[in-house]
């Protein structure tokens, strides 16, 4: 499937959003009473991180690439 450079910049600028709100999320677990009872929700959410901030990277490739 071909993608032009605007539906890359598009995609980024959604996970950045979603990244931003995930963050947040972790932070206001991390900052609960007892932030032990939400390890499952925090280590998800870091991993989901993970997985956006790869996706990103390789957006970000994409769109040096569709410079050219």
């Amino acid at each position: 499937m071909e993608y032009q450079k605007e539906d890359f910049v598009e995609a980024k600028r959604q996970i950045d959003s979603t990244l931003h709100k995930l963050q947040e999320t972790i932070k206001t677990f991390e900052a609960k009473e007892n932030p032990e009872r939400y390890k499952s929700q925090i280590t998800l959410a870091k991993r989901r991180v993970r997985a956006f901030e790869i996706a990103n990277y390789l957006i970000e490739k994409e769109i040096e690439n569709s410079s050219l």
